[in-house]
């Protein structure tokens, strides 16, 4: 049964690595989902009714085990769908938090075994036992921090919860780090360090009396730094949060892989915590953030949301298109780039806009589509929508690529997108976006905007761009101002 258990971890190992690749590509991102999901089923099955302790012992209450599932997957298939493409960063963000919540209460429920006694003589030595505190510690920091930051972070995305910040506030998240740190490591160097694991085993009872305390003390700074850490995030650097707390909550569920010497538990949180390390590197370096600018906190918040209206507050002002001239300008161009964005995905507008594409391609018109690293706030956002309406993905072009075709494009379409085109983020010292890397629009030769109002964007800064001479600004929901284009160039 062991070797069978074995080799059922292997299988979900292997496709938990082939899903991950598969991931990397739009167009085979939903059944590399699908494949990694069935090794995961495979993974749950077998250790259920495979897995024996030392002493042979199998699983048992498996009516709790199975009501768990089943009210598990009812709720997960619910939520995945009700919900509308625009939130899917804030659903990504919750499931993620899960995750946490539950990587530290595993770290409870083993703690809670140490401190019962029921953990006497299973060690080898007491460095193992001293391991395996270190693990228990590191599940539940980690977790926690990882639970109540994407709490906090769903809240952000979908507007319940404001950026808040004080006076001092870096002063304040490093403290409370600190304080957790120190927590952590006073838990772990204040048990028992005897070479004796007889007297171990004596003190490891007594171990809940003298160290409870210590460690729901430190589960409770814990979840204060993932609120703290997350609270002051403002919307230019919350893609990167997302990804930094993915990977926290992978790491945490490799420690719970260490805990029960679980193979594919430990592979699969180590997948997690590398993937979601890597993003929030390149994440980091799309935005032009630091690390530890985002890991302090208070950085990239928001600044005062301008007002709408004819001018912008240099005195600029900013000029409208009429539906048939925007239809004649892309009927009659060489080249038309699209940049979708969040106001695309509000819409739904994405099958519409390919059938625009469509429409300008039988007229001989190139069509190309230019992606920002965190267009529609979430990293791969405008790729899944749009691969979700069978855009080509040889289409899609990256920021770079996207760049320097913008110097030969004769129409830029914007289709919702604010921050990602926003000039400021080059020329504006004090703009909150300065140094962020951006899709170069102004580059083209003529470019329109749809929007439904002057509305800053998700940074809440007004955009330089739609007071440019070569800005014409076209107004409406994205999915009717796309039908009505379609129809008036059709007509042409």
């Amino acid at each position: 049964m062991q070797n069978i258990l074995t080799i059922c971890y292997l299988i979900a190992s292997v496709t938990f690595i082939l899903g991950l690749k598969m991931l990397s590509n739009p167009a085979a991102a939903r059944k590399g989902n699908l494949i990694a999901a069935a090794g995961m089923g495979i993974a749950i099955l077998a250790t259920i009714f495979l897995y024996k302790d030392d002493a042979g012992n199998s699983l048992h209450n498996y009516a709790w085990i199975f009501a768990g599932i089943a009210i598990g997957a009812v709720i997960g298939t619910l939520a995945a769908k009700k919900i509308k493409m625009t939130a899917m960063p804030e659903m990504v963000s919750m499931f993620n938090g899960m995750g946490g919540a539950c990587a530290a209460l595993i770290s409870i429920s083993e703690f809670h075994h140490l401190s019962s006694g029921a953990g006497s003589g299973e060690y080898a030595d007491v460095n193992s036992f001293i391991l395996e505190l270190v693990i228990i510690v590191a599940g539940l920091v980690i977790g926690s921090v990882s639970f109540a930051g994407s709490v906090i972070a769903w809240g952000k995305l979908n507007g319940k919860i404001k950026d808040f910040t004080f006076k001092g506030q870096h002063i304040v998240n490093l403290l409370v780090l600190g304080i957790t740190l120190f927590l952590a490591c006073y838990f772990v160097i204040a048990a028992p360090l005897r070479d004796d694991l007889d007297e171990v085993r004596k003190i490891i009872p007594v171990l809940g009396d003298s160290s409870a305390p210590i460690f729901f003390t430190l589960f409770a700074f814990a979840l204060l730094y993932g609120v703290f850490f997350v609270l002051p995030i403002g919307g230019a650097d919350m893609p990167v949060v997302i990804s930094l707390l993915n990977s926290f909550t992978g790491v945490a569920a490799a420690c719970g892989g260490f805990l029960y010497d679980n193979k594919v538990m430990l592979t699969g949180g180590i997948l997690v915590g590398a993937a979601g390390t890597l993003l929030t590197i390149l994440m980091c370096k799309a935005m032009n953030r630091s690390l530890k600018n985002v890991l302090i906190g208070s950085f990239g918040a928001s600044a005062s949301p301008a007002a709408g209206g004819q001018k912008s507050a240099g005195g600029g002002s900013y000029k409208e298109i009429s539906l048939n001239d925007a239809a004649v300008a892309m009927s009659y161009a060489r080249k038309v780039m699209v940049v979708p964005g969040y106001g695309l995905a509000v819409a739904q507008a994405q099958h519409t806009c390919h059938e625009l594409e469509k429409v300008l391609n039988e007229k001989g018109v190139e069509v190309l589509y230019a992606i920002h690293p965190v267009a529609g706030r979430m990293p791969g956002h405008m790729n899944v929508l749009l691969a979700e309406a069978d855009v080509s993905y040889d289409k899609l072009l990256e920021m770079e690529q996207a760049n320097e075709e913008f110097k030969t494009t004769d129409v830029v379409l914007i289709l919702g997108a604010n921050d990602v085109v926003n000039p400021a983020a080059k020329s504006d010292p004090a703009s909150p976006i300065y140094g962020m890397p951006i899709l170069e629009v102004e580059e083209a030769k003529l470019v329109i905007v749809n929007k439904r109002s002057m509305k800053p964007g998700y940074a809440g800064i007004e955009n330089e761009l739609f007071f440019q001479p070569k800005t014409s600004m076209l107004f409406g929901d994205a999915k009717n101002v796309l039908q009505q284009l379609v129809t008036e160039v059709k007509a042409l």
